[in-house]
């Protein structure tokens, strides 16, 4: 993306420019160095010099130019009505906009128009409903170090108000941020240095945080100013100085964006990430939890299954429920007895989806409401929408169950409603500029300034006809331009009937225009009244702007209540539609689930094709570990998908797709699926292989569950057994998690041997010939073999290739069978425990003379501290280990 210059010497050069120009170009003085600026003049927003470049390549629009040859300037610019648009694709496109707008009336004006900044769009701070994603969150993020080493991140949401914060750890800062669907991120110095290239490799906007010196005591008092003692008493022990000073500098940033202050934020509170199932990046991009890896789509991933939303404010209440599943069973459980009452009453789960179909975004139109940016037809939305809100409640009040029981209890403001439908047109326009935005009986007054402006019709009707009449021309007309104002037309070939009272007032090639006496007296009368009556409705508007803005609290509870009902209604319809039951939840770390099925595969699956379920069974004192084993494209990645989405939508509250369920309060999910590098960062695949296994191997727990798929495939073989045994064996004995854990290595099913709680499963494949059919069936015990060039024949691998690697298959299994003993690559139980990459070396009884190298390794071994290495640390260390031991060897040979 190329900055539009800012750099006003480099714009102008030694141009003379006109007055207008210079107050264009001392308004991009004002601007970020990222905004592109839009300049009204009249009915129109222009641009000028590099801003008029980039938006016309962007925008599609035409580029021209102001004067011509080596002083020419480039110019843009659209109709001041089209500006949503515009600005959501700047937006979209990276860029802030900054709106310089006329600010006062170009008929009163004294000279050239004033004209200011009114507003700065940035990614964070849209408060346009057509430029933001209706299904998602739009935050902006504040984030500052704390001096433990931890951050502090503070969100908001500018339309709904909503100011939350957290504390994490360092290494949890991106993922939090992704998962909170936060969209521009404010950074002071060192943040920006140690978290802006991953951030903007991620596509989130990164802006410093203005050099404002502001202290941390200013910002306390600050904060006590603008929610209040009783606030700030609630919340003062976990009010920490640098917390408020984070969120104050969020709120001047965005205060300064809108020219205004903020008065509609409710109360800041704080989450904890403990208090949700905790679902990194790489969990959700692995597990296509809201977009899908390959084609980064919305379609195809979990949260497209689950959305049957009819309300964009439903949509991301689900989405927020996906992305933070709860851990306390006592919530979970009352989510699960809405949803259940509405999958069992299908008739009122449909009146209720009916009712929810016209409401629109109470939420951003409240926002919208409360910080003075709405307009007619915004308030025209709402109150279509506070109209639905008593049809919602009739077939839930009565209900029993936790939903009804808060529709019973809840507040549906009435009397706003009826405001609003006594006072707005039934088709309100989109601009208060406009006119036409109340419906008669709303004000008298006004009501007399509208039969002013409207009624003169007739009295055209009457004038038309009485002119015709009197001068016998029978195609006389009586029209009227917004240049021209009201005219007599009348044809060349009857101009000479023309009396000489009329006054010309205009030659066509094929027509006269005139004005009369009666005429002009009347259109003085008509454009007075109009102009009055616009200027009466302004000001109506915004006494109405003002008291709907009143009630901002109660339109949120109201909101609150939608949203929610439609998030329940989407998942007891998928719960119906799809056959789900309701999960057991216990708080032993268990997952156990009969006839399991993958939610979305099972909706995309070609027609005529059945999912293939499988049951599995995940316990401490059962199975913690599951080594499945079996060729590619059989279904493994599958099975354990399946398992760790079930997971996930139990601890949202949704039912899962299974014949019956039994899941454990989990604290994580981790996922290691797949292989990719990252090239922004210069990381193979197989370091970003290494260095999420070492996140999982550092941060799980004996309640985390973790789906492992196919780990030290990218290195060499001997390297990728060694690492998968050493990580399998790690989660097994120290993190005691939950782990699936799928490998071609077929070495790692001798684990089994060794431990009860070590299981063998593996996809079922049945063989004829060298064809091979996936029966995607999970069964006990090991894989016999891969399949490997089976599957590759399946991919069209040209049938002499094939021959050839059987060929070489055979060989190569045969030397290894008289080169090699089994116990090389898979020890069994023997005197001495097996050695492993975390334990420390076992010394044995007595220690026969050494070589050499033996000495070496002995003294390199003597100095690690094995309980203080990562696991990453860990695999870095043996590879140093190989090299000292070759290279000692080459020294005694």
């Amino acid at each position: 993306m190329q900055e539009p210059s800012t750099d006003t010497t480099s714009l102008t050069g030694k141009r003379r420019l006109t007055p207008m120009l210079q107050q264009y170009v001392n308004a991009k003085k004002e601007c970020p160095e990222d905004a592109i600026l839009l300049f009204r003049m009249g009915d129109f927003y222009e641009l000028f010099f590099e801003d008029a470049t980039v938006a016309a390549r962007i925008l599609d629009i035409t580029l021209t130019a102001r004067e011509k040859g080596a002083d020419a300037i480039p110019m843009a610019g659209f109709p001041h009505h089209s500006v949503s648009s515009y600005v959501a694709r700047l937006v979209q496109n990276g860029y802030s906009v900054a709106i310089c707008d006329q600010v006062e009336d170009p008929k009163k004006a004294k000279g050239l128009v004033k004209r200011e900044i009114t507003q700065l769009i940035t990614p964070g701070t849209v408060s346009d409903l057509e430029a933001l994603d209706p299904g998602a969150a739009n935050y902006l993020a504040c984030l500052q170090p704390e001096t433990d080493g931890r951050y502090t991140i503070a969100f908001l949401d500018l339309l709904a108000g909503e100011l939350l914060w957290t504390t994490v750890p360092e290494s949890s800062v991106t993922d939090e941020l992704r998962r909170m669907g936060a969209r521009e991120i404010l950074v002071d110095d060192a943040a920006e240095e140690h978290f802006g290239t991953p951030l903007k490799a991620r596509a989130l906007a990164v802006r410093s945080l203005p050099d404002d010196a502001l202290l941390e005591d200013d910002a306390l008092e600050a904060m006590q100013q603008r929610f209040g003692q009783r606030w700030f008493k609630d919340i003062a022990s976990q009010l920490t100085p640098r917390v408020a000073l984070t969120m104050e500098r969020l709120i001047r940033f965005a205060e300064s964006t809108q020219r205004r202050k903020l008065v509609h934020l409710m109360s800041p509170r704080s989450y904890l990430i403990a208090d949700y199932l905790v679902l990194d990046e790489a969990t959700q991009s692995n597990l296509e939890l809201c977009r899908t890896q390959r084609e980064n789509r919305r379609q195809g991933s979990l949260l497209w299954h689950l959305n049957a939303c009819r309300t964009s404010i439903g949509s991301r209440t689900l989405a927020h429920w996906l992305l933070f599943p709860l851990r306390d069973a006592e919530r979970i459980n009352r989510r699960l007895d809405a949803v259940e009452a509405l999958k069992q009453n299908r008739p009122l789960r449909e009146e209720v989806q009916r009712a929810l179909d016209p409401v629109r975004d109470i939420e951003r139109l409240v926002g919208r409401v409360a910080m003075a940016r709405a307009t007619p037809r915004d308030l025209g939305a709402l109150r279509a929408s506070l109209s639905q809100v008593p049809l919602l409640r009739a077939p839930l009040e009565n209900h029993e169950s936790p939903l009804g029981i808060r529709w019973r209890n809840a507040d549906l403001i009435p009397e706003l409603h009826t405001l609003l439908s006594t006072a707005l047109q039934d088709d309100p326009p989109t601009s208060f500029q406009e006119g036409g935005i109340f419906a008669k009986g709303y004000r008298d007054d006004l009501d007399k300034l509208i039969a002013a402006s409207e009624g003169g019709h007739q009295f055209l009707v009457d004038l038309e006809q009485r002119e015709r009449e009197k001068t016998g021309i029978p195609k006389l007309k009586v029209r009227f331009n917004k240049v021209f104002g009201y005219f007599i037309e009348v044809s060349r070939a009857q101009s000479h009937l023309v009396p000489d009272s009329y006054i010309r007032k205009q030659t066509l090639v094929n027509a006269e225009r005139y004005i009369t006496e009666e005429l002009k007296e009347f259109e003085s009368t008509v454009l007075n009244a109009d102009a009055l009556r616009k200027e009466r409705e302004y000001e109506l508007f915004h006494e109405l702007v003002t008291e709907v803005a009143a009630e901002t609290d109660r339109l949120r509870a109201v909101s609150r209540l939608v949203a929610e009902t439609d998030a329940i209604g989407s998942l007891a319809q998928i719960a119906d539609q799809w056959r789900y039951v309701r999960p057991e939840l216990t708080n032993e770390p268990v997952l156990e689930l009969s006839e399991s099925r993958h939610p979305v595969i099972e909706r995309v699956i070609p027609g005529g094709e059945q999912f293939v379920p499988n049951s599995m069974s995940l316990r401490r004192d059962g199975t913690r570990l599951a080594i499945i084993t079996g060729p590619n494209m059989g279904g493994k990645s599958t099975v354990m998908r399946q398992a760790a989405l079930t997971a996930i939508m139990a601890h949202m509250g949704s039912f899962v797709p299974a014949s019956k369920a039994r899941v454990g309060l989990l604290d994580r999910v981790f996922t290691r699926v797949g292989a990719s590098d990252d090239l922004s960062r210069g990381i193979s695949t197989f370091m970003a292989e290494m260095i999420e296994t070492a996140t999982i191997l550092r941060e799980a727990t004996d309640s985390s569950l973790v789906i492992l798929d196919e780990i030290g495939r990218g290195t060499s073989t001997y390297d990728g057994i060694s690492i998968a045994w050493a990580v399998a064996e790690y989660l097994h004995n120290q993190s005691q998690s939950l782990t699936m854990f799928a490998t071609h290595y077929h070495e790692l099913t001798t684990l089994a041997e060794r431990e009860k709680t070590i299981t063998n499963w593996s996809v079922a494949v049945r063989q004829k010939g060298e064809q091979i059919v996936f029966l995607r069936q999970l069964e006990e015990g090991p894989a016999n073999r891969s399949y490997g060039i089976q599957v590759a024949g399946l991919a069209g691998l040209p049938s002499d290739v094939q021959k050839r690697a059987s060929e070489l298959l055979g060989m190569l299994e045969a030397e290894r069978e008289n080169t090699q003993s089994p116990q090389q690559h898979a020890p069994k139980k023997s005197g001495l425990p097996q050695l492993s990459l975390f334990d420390a070396p076992v010394k044995p009884a007595s220690t026969p003379p050494q070589p050499p190298e033996g000495r070496a390794l002995t003294s390199a071994l003597k100095q690690l501290k094995i309980e203080q290495l990562t696991p990453i640390q860990a695999l870095l260390e043996l590879d140093r280990l190989k090299h000292l031991i070759k290279d000692s060897s080459q020294e005694v040979h």
